[in-house]
């Protein structure tokens, strides 16, 4: 089995992303908040024809350039590999990523968001409606919860927006991926800080398993 590429820190994933480092013939171009998660599966199950490209995980800051960060990703690696599968769920595009994937003609991962898949999709929309009080973490987000949350809503500077961000929240419900004592201690020390319940669910991988599982070597 081939050993996957050194995995860059969550800084670089965040601010550069991950350009592709091997030969397999599927290239995974995905959020980079997700590359831990993707190199895991990939070892684990022995994908060695899966090659991944991350795209800046702070992209979720700004939704609107999402599609074509996406598009340009495709673009410049299609003439590479025979297939291109985007490991992005609609992460607050609107429908635009699935339309523009859908005219390049390129697969993504299903759902609205990373929450969703990684407790499955079908899970999450069944109690959708009664968690909509509930801030989501997972395990990217409790690593870099000062830089996705804490600073880039301004509560560090001025911490009574708290209760304009999150008066409407009643729980901090972190989807952990990992069985980790360090993760699960920052997450509640998070909801701490947020003044909210705080409620562990351990989803492990969910339907990014089952995406990445489909994916066969491209001929």
């Amino acid at each position: 089995m081939t050993a996957p590429p050194p995995l860059p820190d969550d800084a670089t994933l965040t601010a550069e992303g991950m350009a592709p480092a091997g030969a397999g013939r599927v290239l995974l171009i995905a959020c980079g908040a997700l590359a831990r998660e993707i190199l895991a599966l990939r070892t684990a199950n022995g994908w060695d024809h899966l090659d991944l490209s991350c795209l800046p995980a702070n992209l979720h800051l700004w939704p609107d350039r999402i599609p074509d960060a996406v598009e340009g990703a495709v673009r410049a690696n299609r003439d590479r590999y025979g297939q291109i599968f985007v490991v992005y769920a609609d992460c607050g595009t609107g429908g635009l990523l699935q339309a523009r994937c859908a005219a390049l003609g390129v697969g993504m991962i299903e759902g609205p968001h990373c929450y969703s898949f990684f407790e499955g999709n079908d899970a999450f929309a069944a109690h959708a409606e009664t968690e909509f009080t509930a801030f989501y973490l997972t395990d990217f987000l409790v690593r870099q919860f000062d830089a996705f949350v804490w600073r880039p809503m301004g509560l560090d500077r001025h911490p009574e927006l708290r209760d304009t961000y999150f008066g409407h929240y009643d729980r901090l419900v972190y989807l952990a991926q990992t069985e980790d004592p360090d993760l699960a201690a920052r997450a509640e020390a998070a909801a701490a800080r947020l003044g909210l319940a705080y409620e562990r669910r351990f989803t492990g991988y969910g339907d990014l398993a089952a995406a990445l599982g489909t994916l066969s070597p491209a001929s």
